[in-house]
């Protein structure tokens, strides 16, 4: 976890109405205690919140994937998928270990108070550090395994669905590409859930409108989200329109820079680009957002004769990154993570935007 955040951690944004109003004794049935602990007792069923019919068959990049009965117990690969069954009113029986970007609980801020608001008990966690974790997977005895959001290979996609269906990410997404509101779509209906999706999303984008009319400074800025790091070995990186970063700041009016849009022309499938620091100052933005291991970073960006060549630097409209949890908030988005990051990610590009227009 980075040691010094970006700025004082503001008060979350109280978990939308709608996650909430699909009840705790739905969500208290799917969990099988705390996590990395033992099994607990249920008292409810997680498929009695399930409105869609089954059998039912979801499609996917490795093809169809057909669940027999609403899935009562399920188990998640890679970020964001908790999340969204959470939302839906389903808390995973499994779930990987947060490891970049977790809180003090080796969890995150939203899941935490999503699930304090159910009153659920925590899912078992696995370590996902060198990979799948198969065997602790298949120990949970799963009905579904939910990868919406991952990097599946095929390989792995067929491991696990020895053990239970597997969805694995939509066919037209990139690997770790997926957009919140298509996962949640798509495991809204492995869960037969389609219509709490439907709510979640509306719910979601309702806030990040409110958070537009909020900030008006963001209409129409330009913006670059990457890394830059003079020390890297390519010092300068730009996320590109089908990563969830930049994502995020168009929904919310902001513009991409044009010569990150050129340079990913004919790389669809890719989710950055690589930008030589001897042309650096062609990389033209109002703002632009990094990551960054530490504040120190600032000063080494600030003073490298190439990289403070970049305008938004020159400009002092750098926003740096250096919490962790605020990057996965935004890198890894999900119905829980958006609201958290309205609160705690825009205001700093917010302010960022109003140094770029001379306020």
């Amino acid at each position: 976890m980075a040691s010094s955040p970006l700025r004082a951690r503001r008060s979350p944004r109280a978990v939308p109405a709608v996650l909430l109003t699909a009840g705790a004794l739905l969500l208290a049935g799917c969990s099988t205690g705390p996590a990395g602990g033992g099994s607990a007792g249920s008292s409810g069923s997680a498929a009695e919140g399930a409105t869609g019919e089954f059998p039912r068959t979801v499609e996917h990049v490795y093809g169809e994937t057909t669940i027999e009965e609403a899935p009562e117990r399920v188990a998640t690969v890679s970020w964001v998928n908790h999340d969204v069954a959470t939302a839906l009113g389903v808390v995973p029986v499994g779930v990987p270990t947060t490891d970049f970007g977790a809180n003090g609980t080796g969890s995150t801020d939203w899941f935490d108070a999503a699930l304090e608001e159910s009153g659920a008990e925590a899912p078992q966690t696995y370590s996902e550090t060198d990979g799948i974790n198969f065997e602790a997977i298949a120990a949970l005895d799963p009905d579904v395994i939910l990868g919406a959001y991952s990097g599946l290979t095929r390989e792995d996609y067929d491991k696990l669905s020895e053990i239970a269906p597997v969805v694995a990410y939509p066919e037209d997404a990139v690997a770790y590409g997926t957009s919140w509101q298509d996962s949640t779509e798509l495991i809204g209906q492995a869960l037969g859930r389609e219509e709490r999706a439907r709510e979640v999303v509306e719910d979601v984008e309702q806030q990040i409108a409110e958070t537009a009319e909020q900030y008006p400074e963001l209409e129409g800025t330009s913006f670059v989200y990457g890394t830059l790091d003079p020390s890297a070995a390519d010092p300068i990186i730009a996320y590109t329109e089908v990563d969830n970063r930049p994502k995020l700041l168009t929904s919310l009016g902001m513009v991409q820079a044009e010569a990150v849009t050129g340079a990913a022309e004919g790389k669809e499938d890719e989710f950055y680009v690589t930008w030589s620091p001897e042309n650096a100052d062609d990389l033209v933005s109002d703002v632009f957002v990094s990551w960054a291991a530490g504040e120190d970073v600032r000063e080494d960006i600030e003073s490298d004769p190439l990289l403070s060549s970049i305008p938004a630097v020159a400009d002092d409209a750098l926003v740096l990154q250096t919490d962790e949890q605020e990057v996965l908030s935004v890198s890894a988005a999900s119905p829980l993570s958006i609201p958290w990051a309205l609160e705690n990610v825009v205001p700093d590009i917010a302010e960022a935007a109003r140094t770029a227009g001379g306020e």
